[in-house]
């Protein structure tokens, strides 16, 4: 084995016909105007070092203007502009290839970024309603309860009620005479006026007009024409076909004509700004304006009324984010046009599946997706199997599958991340931890309520307009029949309430009229739980439900009306569980936040190396090529803040010692004006918070000031989602201030002083297992089953929080200079490399541990590629008195193997002191000699009975994990 890279090993990273690629290892990368495509391709170069094969992005199409995230599409069809022109993309992609690399992107078919002025498609369908030719692309339920409602779409924009901003006239009616039509501005906003109602605007029997023309004027004659044309164009509720081609080509020639007219007549143009003007000069409901406004598909209206009334799918209770209808085939083929011509063009090599919860049918559009970029490759292979590699970002809870009918290569890798965070918690603590916490902030807490109560709370104000959308769809079907037309609106929506309350995964996926074993139990499980909660005083409804979920009931409504409630069922349920499990419960529940991560589960105090070892198993036989990750953008801590959170869970009695004492010494430093003060369970997180991210090395003012503001403003976050003294619908100020006022006392460094003495002294006594913790998880991370991804800037120390704090720019330059400088020292002839990992281990807090040990297993999972995409997966027991500290499995393959050994619940004990008597049962017919990694040291296997024992004071008396590497012979 040759500690240097081989830059030849890697695998193709380009499509190949027939087959996917899969990746040795991803890097994900947040573009944004600051991190360009120009920005990346400098920076190529230093992670092909550093042992990545290919890049995984953020979405890089065009996205609303000063988007950090990508998310926000306005065009699926365009780059954004902001992250760079075609010329740098492909700039980029020429380097990527030159460095033997590909690209992995991530998409985004569940929305698209509205209200603002440049999604030309919803602009059409606000112009057009619809008749428009993009009005079926976006989920919008034209026929809500409301009467008001009904053929228009709600748009909860304004600032104000609408009558106040009417009043204020801050709405204004404007003419772009160049191109011939109107639209409302609200601010940034452009809400463009129905055609069919420019006749209103341009009223060419106005009394001012004879002032301006004669009445033979060949010019007014031509006006009068054009404004009669307006008038006659189709109803914007004609939903035949030909109708919206009529309208779509007439009202563009009226429009044309109306244009030229303007510029062959300045007195026309003087005239229609004349008319602007009077429209928007008489404010309130007796002007023309609110009588313009009362004509048009959309209803302006304050942003609190969403939760209620809006009648269109957003992302989640993101009124800027509408749900699109990627089930339609149409749809489909207009949002993927351009990245199916990138993976065509051999620029793309694989994809990440965004939001596949929101999506109407996930396994069906895995399918499309598959046949249509199979079509492009010209590869041969079916809709079942995934021409490149594709993975879903889907949460999968510790006692859910993923289906085995999604077509793809797995998941964004949440599940690992968990698992592994895991196996570094003590769980027989749970006990005392709860204690703790129970003791500090003053009773004690129970998830499943909490969570059950949370959903319930979502349900009534961000959501509840889709739980009324679902509703109605359901009334319609209990009206169908006389055995169930007598449940009332109200009835069904308490009772769907209940039901989605106790649902126990994000969603089911049911598509067809076959109800599969694990959606069924599920279903049947919410429903008895949400009954017996229910204080209905007629609990059949919830039979009507079940029946209907389960797609057993017998009704007088059609089949696909019956499957079509099932799917839109399916699709709120993951909304309500992510605002109300992920976005509210894990914010509210602080007994030990590192558990407290995306796709986690509280409840569950650690993971057991067994549990760990047959999650392994369990992936590599079913999802052998599944992402795997730590951290990523999503994160609500990062990998490195959770591990030195988890020590805690070694030292319990020592935690409840400082926490409590913390609690006296800052009691002082709590507001209190009018008795509001910081609540206990949020000073509880404060110092979990302050373990996790405590800088690990002096600071100057400007960057303590910098961490101070990071905390602070996390902190607020973390109040608003646990939506329990203040949120972000209904921010409570004074209690905000309360909390903020309270950080920056503890961590001014003169009324906080007795508090941070005595917090850095208990911090700095256990950091170094934190630390190893760190350490141990990236290793477990490159050498598990599955393809690693290394989350931006992750190579070295990241002490990050919930975004936007984990997608703050990383320092390439910094970081690709320290690399050159263990480069350099590792090909000294002369190098001492026990003596250089000594140094680094001494040194931890400079990060170059980190990158070290990242870079070394990165590069050999790359040398022997094969070995960790094919080869086994073997448990390693370990015996001795360090047995209960370690962590250890094998990867192998016909000729070679590695043996994988890492610390674990080491707590304030030297983790390199195992034991002399600790050793490893590996295979009798395994090789006998090993070479270690990192170290380069050579261990030998002695024989026993029916195996080979390998003693492993050694090897980790240098460093405290170990890749024991090995020939098969």
């Amino acid at each position: 084995m040759t500690a240097d890279f081989n830059m030849t090993v890697l695998p193709d990273p380009l499509n190949q016909p027939g087959q996917a690629v899969i990746p040795v290892s991803t890097y994900r990368l947040q573009f944004n105007k600051q991190f360009t495509f120009a920005e990346a391709t400098r920076f190529i170069a230093y992670l092909r070092r550093l042992g990545i094969s290919h890049f995984y992005v953020s979405p890089y199409l065009k996205a609303r203007p000063g988007s950090t995230h990508g998310y926000d599409i306005v065009d699926h069809n365009e780059l954004n502009p902001e992250i760079g022109s075609h010329e740098d993309f492909e700039r980029f992609i020429d380097e990527l290839h030159k460095n033997g690399m590909g690209l992995v992107t991530d998409i985004v078919p569940n929305h698209m970024a509205i209200m603002g002025s440049d999604n030309i498609w919803w602009l059409d369908v606000l112009e057009n309603g619809q008749a428009s030719c993009h009005a079926s692309f976006f989920d919008i339920d034209w026929y809500p309860v409301k009467k008001a409602l009904q053929h228009k779409i709600l748009l909860p924009v304004l600032g104000d009620h609408y009558g106040n901003i009417l009043e204020q006239q801050e709405l204004k009616l404007v003419f772009d005479a160049e191109q011939g039509e109107f639209s409302v501005y609200y601010y940034q906003h452009r809400f463009p006026v129905d055609p069919q109602t420019y006749p209103f605007i341009l009223n060419s029997q106005h009394q001012q007009l004879l002032n301006y023309f004669t009445a033979d004027d060949p010019v007014f004659m031509e006006y009068q024409t054009v404004d009669n044309s307006f008038s006659k164009l189709p109803l914007r509720t004609d939903r035949a076909e030909e109708k919206i081609e009529e309208r779509k080509r007439d009202k563009e020639v009226f429009k044309k004509q109306l244009a030229k007219l303007c510029a062959d007549s300045p007195l026309l143009t003087e005239f229609i700004n004349f008319r602007v003007a009077e429209i928007n000069r008489i404010a309130g409901e007796d002007g023309e304006l609110h009588a313009l406004l009362e004509q048009q598909v959309y209803r302006l209206a304050y942003w609190r009324v969403a939760g209620d009334e809006i009648n269109y799918r957003r992302f989640f209770d993101i009124n800027e984010l509408a749900g699109l209808r990627i089930e339609d085939e149409k749809v489909f083929d207009a949002t993927h046009q351009l990245i199916l011509s990138l993976i065509e063009q051999g620029k793309i090599q694989g994809l990440r599946i965004d939001h596949a919860d929101g999506l109407y049918d996930p396994a069906a559009y895995y399918q499309r997706l598959n046949k249509k970029i199979a079509a492009v490759l010209k590869s041969g292979t079916d809709q079942d199997t995934p021409p490149i590699y594709i993975v879903a970002e889907k949460i999968v809870a510790n006692y859910e599958y993923l289906s085995n009918n999604w077509p793809i290569h797995g998941t964004t890798g949440y599940e690992f991340a968990n698992i592994v965070n895991g196996v570094f918690i003590d769980g027989s603590a749970e006990k005392s931890f709860a204690h703790c916490y129970a003791r500090f902030i003053g009773h004690r807490q129970d998830f499943d309520e909490l969570v059950y109560q949370a959903k319930k709370q979502v349900m009534t104000t961000a959501l509840a307009s889709e739980l009324n959308v679902l509703a109605n769809l359901l009334s319609k079907i209990a009206e169908a029949s006389s055995k169930t037309r007598d449940y009332t609106l109200n009835a069904l929506r308490n009772a769907l309430s209940e039901v989605i309350a106790c649902f126990p995964v994000y969603r089911t996926y049911i598509n067809s009229r076959t109800v599969g074993k694990e959606d069924g139990q599920y279903i049947k499980w919410a429903v008895d739980q949400g009954k017996q909660r229910s204080g209905a005083a007629d609990k059949t409804v919830f039979e009507f439900i079940r029946h209907l979920l389960l797609l057993e009931y017998n009704s007088v409504a059609t089949d696909r009306d019956l499957l079509n409630f099932v799917m839109k069922f399916q699709q709120y349920t993951s909304q309500v569980m992510a605002k109300g499990y992920e976005d509210t419960g894990l914010y509210q529940y602080n007994r030990l936040i590192s558990l407290n991560e995306v796709g986690g589960d509280p409840r569950h105090f650690g993971n057991s190396v067994n549990a760990f070892h047959h999650f392994n198993l369990e992936r590599i036989k079913k999802w052998p090529h599944t992402l795997l990750c730590l951290s990523t953008h999503d994160s609500k801590h990062s990998a490195d803040v959770r591990a030195r959170i988890n020590v805690l869970s070694e030292i319990p009695q020592q935690w409840q010692e400082a926490v409590l004492g913390w609690q006296r010494l800052n009691r002082s430093k709590k507001t209190k004006m009018n008795r509001v003060v910081i609540a206990r369970n949020d000073e509880y997180l404060f110092y979990q918070v302050l373990i996790g991210t405590w800088p690990l090395t002096s600071l100057t003012d400007a960057e303590a000031a910098d961490y101070r503001q990071r905390i602070r403003s996390y902190m607020i976050k973390a109040v608003r989602e646990a939506k329990q003294y203040s949120s972000w619908l209904d921010p409570n100020e004074e209690y905000e201030l309360a909390v903020d006022q309270f950080i920056c006392r503890c961590l001014d460094a003169n009324t906080g002083a007795l508090f941070l003495n005595d917090f850095t002294e208990f911090e700095k006594g256990i950091r170094k297992p934190g630390l190893y913790n760190a350490l141990a998880q990236a290793v477990l991370l490159i050498t598990s089953p599955g393809v690693p991804d290394i989350y931006q800037g992750h190579e070295l120390w990241q002490f990050t929080l919930v975004d936007p704090d984990n997608r703050r720019p990383v320092d390439f330059g910094k970081n690709s200079r320290l690399l050159n400088e263990i480069e350099a020292m590792l090909a000294e002839t002369d190098f001492d490399r026990l003596q250089f990992i000594s140094s680094l281990l001494e040194n931890m807090e400079d990060g170059r541990i980190k990158l070290f040990v990242v870079m070394q297993a990165l590069r050999f999972r790359h040398q022997y590629a094969g070995l960790f995409s094919n080869g086994e997966y073997q448990k390693v027991n370990v015996h001795g008195a360090g047995a209960d500290r370690l962590l250890a499995f094998a990867r192998q393959d016909q000729h070679n193997i590695a043996v994988i050994v890492v610390p674990r619940l080491n707590g304030l004990t030297a983790s390199e002191d195992v034991g002399a008597d600790t050793w490893l049962e590996l295979p009798q017919k395994g090789p006998r000699y090993y070479q270690e990694l990192f170290s380069q040291c050579r261990v030998m296997a002695e024989a026993g009975e029916d195996y080979l024992r390998l003693f492993v004071r050694e090897p980790l008396q240098s460093i405290p994990f170990v890749i024991l590497f090995g020939v098969v012979e």
